[in-house]
Order: structure tokens, then C-alpha cells, then sequence
């Protein structure tokens, strides 16, 4: 989920992007010329082991004829705040990355995406290929502008299996009253019960998402979604806010939280060397712990599991949140729209690119892969992925995502303020409902 950072709104900020991104970009390039001003550049998220998939999907579309694509590579906040910035100008990339839903309805708005609609009807067997859910997510006012071009994301709990053996735990925890009671049991054993890497808010919203799904059901953030007066304030938004409150009481983040990061490992670091025994977060994370941490998954101590059904409440436990997919769109103002749209539809349900993100621990939002995801190194965690995609009964999109970026920015604002007891339940509400009008 790894989305989400400021939106910079003046000229001084935007300043500030162009220097950052200058060193944020480590991505590889193509053949000489390549993204130059007759090739085409490709925009995406830093992630060796993906990236090297994607590497491979544009060599191979290079070795062809037509303008070639440069891949460049950003890290996460960097990048979402140099494509705020760059879309709209001559510097804007010809297919870019994003998270789909209200992320990608902003620029379609602006008139920045191209319709890719026409071609994808022209090659059933590509769009037919996807999940629908999926597709759902990158279709805006019933055309599509972006083609899933990652695994599915559905966030669940990581946890390190050696601290739980330390504290005596045998078994993830299935209900809210028995996580709490495993954080305690954590607690006494000297372990930090969670990873968080607080100074990323997008790392404190999953707890919201998934509480407010499992106390109240997916309708409470639909209504949030619609604009419904008083949303924010509901008493399942407030009830889920509290349940976080008591988390952070209880120590169950440790008391250094807000100085933890995600983009340099700091959170993987906690997790993988079990000094915290837990973190929620996108299945992403297998792949990154295994660009990072290649012994901790070697050495099979990294297990996995759903978040606890919480007791009385109304959601399902098989719902999800997270990312759908992530998407690759054609900038309106693309070098060559044709091109661009050519690299989609010929690669991203491609035999070589699904086989290759399911060998670095992706599932592609793909139909009929149940055999295929039970192979490999990362067959068990791709097998409970893919599962649970397939079972539940909503996937909620990522709210920071499916927002509009002033009111997510508002959001991940207030709710840092929650996490670090600046800001109560009831204020978070009031101030949302405000945002929202």
C-alpha cells in the first residue's frame, strides 16, 4: 500500500520535488537514447526484484521495432509528489504507475490519461484475461484507463515465528480480544508486538481500514466514499478509532514509532531481527523482505495470517483491503499513445511477465492461476494470497487511494494526530466530516 504522501501545492514545494526526485529516481535505463526525445519513458515504484521483471518486459518490447521505453524507478513518497508534478508538463512520463480508483480519477479528470478502452476490445483475450474486480479499479465512468500490471495487494499480518516461540505463542490469533491478549503475551517476553513505521501514515491507516471493515462492514466506508454527511463520524469510525487508541496504550507499537520508516527497511528491520514480532502490511511485503532479508525467508521464519475478526461487529472476516492490483497508464500527452498502449497489451498478461512476478512473489490479478502460484519459491504465501483474493467476499480499496487526494491528505493527516494522542476519536470524526463537505 505502500501509496500516499503530500500533495504539493506551491511553487517553493514543487521545487523542493524536482531536487528530490533528481536522487530518488535509481532506476535502469534501455538501449542508448532510450527516453530521450524519441523514446519513451516508464514511470514505476523502486523494488529490485519487480523491477527486474519489468526490466525484462521492456527489453523484450526494445528488441522490436517502434520507439524504445527507459524504465526509471522512484521511491514511494518521492514519486507520487514528482508525478503530482510532472503529469500536466512536458517532463510528465508516457506510462506511469498509480493505485488506480480515486488515484488515476484525478488525472482522468484533468484530461492527463488516455482512454485505452477501444484497445483493449480489440484484444479480448488480454482484457477478458483479468479479474474483474480488478478491472473495476482502473475503469472510471466506464472506461478504462488503467491495465493491472502488479500482483494483487490484499494487506494481512507478517509475523516472525521465532518471537512468537519466544513468548510462548503457538498460533496467530483469530479474534480481536485474542490479538490483544498476544500483545501482552509479547509485552512480557520483552518483544515489541508490533512493527509500525509510524512516520508514514499510510502504515497507520491499514488499522483503520480493516477495523472499521470488521466492526462495521464495507457499507461504513462506502459512505465515506460517496460524500454521505457525517460519515466520518459514525459510530463504527469512532468505535475503531478507539480500538487503535488502547493499541497504542498498551505499547503495542513500542514508543518510538513515529521516527520509523518503511522505505529504508527500518519496520522490516524490527520485524526480521525480532525485536517486533508483527506487521501489517501489503503482500508486497514478501517480495521486499526478500530483496531485503533474503536469510529471514531462507531461514522459514516468517509466517502470515489474516486480521482477527473483531467480536460483535457486523464485517466479515474474509474482506480484505489493500490494493487491488497496482496499474501502468498512458499519459494523454505521451510521445507516442500508440506505442505506450502497445507495451501494455502485449506484456502485462504475457506468459514470461506472469511467470516472472510469480517467481519474485507476486500474483498477477489474473484469472485461472491457482496452478501456476502453487510453484516456486513463494508457492505457500502466493497460494494464501491468491486465496483469499478469490474468497472475499469485498476487497476494499486502499481509502488514501480511493479518495480524493485533499481529503486522503487530510486524512493520513488526522490520523497520525490519533495515533500520537494529539487527536481524539470524536475530533478525527468531526474534522473529516469538515474536510469532506
Amino acid at each position: 500500500m505502500p501509496t500516499w504522501s503530500t500533495v504539493r501545492t506551491t511553487l517553493v514545494a514543487a521545487a523542493a520535488v524536482l531536487t528530490v526526485t533528481a536522487t530518488a529516481a535509481c532506476g535502469t535505463a534501455g538501449p542508448a537514447g532510450a527516453g530521450g526525445s524519441g523514446g519513451l519513458t516508464l514511470w514505476t515504484l523502486e523494488n529490485e526484484g519487480i523491477n527486474g521483471v519489468q526490466q525484462a518486459a521492456v527489453d523484450s518490447f526494445n528488441a522490436g521495432e517502434g520507439p524504445d521505453i527507459a524504465l526509471r524507478t522512484y521511491v514511494n513518497d518521492p514519486y507520487k509528489a514528482a508525478l503530482q508534478t510532472a503529469i500536466g508538463s512536458p517532463n510528465a512520463p508516457d506510462i506511469f504507475y498509480n493505485w488506480g480508483g480515486g488515484n488515476l480519477k484525478g488525472y482522468v479528470d484533468a484530461g492527463q490519461v488516455a482512454d485505452l478502452t477501444a484497445a483493449l476490445d480489440a484484444k479480448p483475450e488480454v482484457k477478458d484475461a483479468f479479474l474483474p474486480s480488478v478491472m473495476q479499479v482502473g475503469t472510471i465512468d466506464g472506461k478504462i484507463y488503467g491495465i493491472p500490471m502488479q500482483g494483487v495487494q490484499p494487506v494481512s499480518f507478517f509475523y516472525n515465528k521465532d518471537a512468537f516461540a519466544k513468548a510462548g505463542i503457538t498460533a496467530f490469533p483469530t479474534t480481536w480480544q485474542g490479538f490483544l491478549e498476544t500483545i501482552d503475551k509479547l509485552k512480557a517476553a520483552g518483544i515489541q508486538p508490533i512493527s509500525l513505521a509510524g512516520s508514514q501514515p499510510w502504515t497507520e491507516l491499514m488499522y483503520l481500514e480493516y477495523l472499521l471493515d470488521r466492526n462495521g462492514g464495507p457499507d461504513k466506508f462506502q459512505a465515506i466514499a460517496d460524500g454521505k454527511p457525517g460519515a466520518w463520524s459514525d459510530p463504527a469510525v469512532i468505535t475503531s478509532l478507539t480500538q487503535i487508541k488502547d493499541l497504542v496504550d498498551r505499547g503495542a507499537f513500542g514508543s518510538n514509532f513515529s521516527a520509523v520508516n518503511y522505505d529504508n527497511q527500518g519496520s522490516q528491520a524490527l520485524l526480521t531481527s525480532g525485536r517486533a514480532a508483527m506487521e501489517l502490511m501489503g503482500s508486497w511485503e514478501v517480495t521486499s523482505l526478500n530483496d531485503n532479508f533474503p536469510d529471514f525467508l531462507k531461514a522459514d521464519k516468517l509466517g502470515w495470517a489474516d486480521f482477527p475478526a473483531v467480536e460483535g461487529g457486523t464485517g466479515d472476516p474474509k474482506n480484505l483491503v489493500g490494493n487491488p492490483s497496482n496499474f501502468y497508464s498512458v499519459a494523454a500527452s505521451s510521445k507516442d499513445v500508440a506505442a505506450a498502449t502497445k507495451f501494455l497489451v502485449d506484456n502485462m498478461t504475457s506468459p514470461a511477465y506472469v511467470k516472472g512476478m510469480i517467481d519474485v512473489g507476486q500474483v498477477p490479478a489474473i484469472k485461472g492461476l491457482d496452478q501456476q502460484v502453487a510453484t516456486g519459491q513463494f508457492a505457500a504465501f502466493n497460494q494464501y494470497s491468491y486465496s483469499a483474493v478469490q474468497k472475499a467476499p469485498t476487497f476494499t480499496q486502499s481509502w488514501d487511494q480511493a479518495l480524493a487526494a485533499d481529503v486522503s491528505q487530510s486524512m493520513l493527516t488526522n490520523l497520525s494526530q490519533v495515533f500520537l494522542g494529539s487527536m481524539t476519536p470524536e475530533q478525527f470524526g468531526q474534522a473529516m466530516d469538515a474536510a469532506s463537505k
